[in-house]
């Protein structure tokens, strides 16, 4: 039989539970749809300004965990120790992503502020809807997921891209997620249900067709982004007709497609 903890091991054990809870997203899912943006940035457009972006961008995920729960907390009026731990990591880690847009500014000028402007309405969307713990809802989720893609406009834009080029990036990883989000949501729900109609993931890979199609349209060089797109439409519309797979398994599945995506997109980039 296990031996009950010690007093300092026990209060170590739930010091890093509250860390865990204050600090890390819960949404596996997001660590991908994050990380994406930023490969593909630097990958087409490498850049030191970029960089900094990149990693403001992955800081910018990181922040919504902390700043929700003391916002949530303040909010409801049950302000503890769990609040005054994530204000303090919402505080460092927005400090740190100030040092980087700064940095960025200073050695890759101001375009890249026109993405973030258009992106912050986005992200705003999904903000509101969090601390009222409705996050977990569709429009938040697609709107959280377009914000976040648009890092790759930004660094496109840093690195002394062109807008066309930029606007297409963003298009092609945004129609990545409106295809994607919807599928998950039908297979996570016909999982816990035993069934659900799959017309939602159906119509949602159509939307993102037609987005992909568009980038393509505005830049000819993710025309290989694109018929990624394409092909992940058609495997999730099979995929949403057999039997659902373990939210873990089909988390690490949409993060290996969506790594795909990006060095396909890339691929086609720099071939083009």
């Amino acid at each position: 039989m296990s031996r009950p903890l010690t007093a300092p091991a026990a209060s170590t054990v739930g010091e890093r539970a509250l860390w865990k809870q204050a600090a890390l997203p819960a949404e596996h899912g997001g660590w991908g749809l994050t990380l994406e943006p930023v490969l593909l940035g630097l990958l087409v457009a490498p850049s030191w300004p970029g960089a900094a972006l990149g990693v403001a961008a992955l800081l910018a995920f990181l922040v919504r965990t902390p700043l929700k729960l003391a916002l949530i907390d303040k909010r409801r009026n049950q302000w503890a120790a769990r609040s005054r731990l994530a204000a303090r990591i919402a505080a460092v880690e927005s400090t740190l992503i100030v040092a980087g847009a700064a940095f960025a500014l200073y050695a890759g000028g101001w375009r890249w502020l026109v993405a973030v402007a258009v992106a912050l309405p986005l992200v705003a969307v999904e903000m509101w809807f969090d601390i009222r713990s409705r996050g977990r809802r569709l429009v938040p989720e697609l709107c959280g997921a377009a914000g976040i893609s648009a890092a790759v406009a930004a660094l496109a834009l840093a690195a002394g891209k062109s807008a066309g080029l930029a606007v297409a990036l963003w298009m092609v990883l945004a129609a990545r997620a409106v295809g994607a989000i919807p599928f998950v949501r039908v297979q996570i729900m016909r999982l816990r249900r035993g069934t659900g109609s799959v017309l939602s993931s159906d119509l949602a890979q159509l939307a993102a067709v037609v987005l992909a199609g568009a980038a393509a349209v505005v830049d000819r060089r993710l025309l290989a982004g694109a018929a990624g797109v394409l092909g992940l439409a058609a495997l999730q519309v099979v995929w949403v007709r057999r039997t659902p797979t373990a939210p873990k398994v089909l988390g690490l599945r949409q993060m290996a497609l969506g790594f795909a995506l990006v060095a396909v997109t890339a691929a086609g980039a720099w071939i083009s």
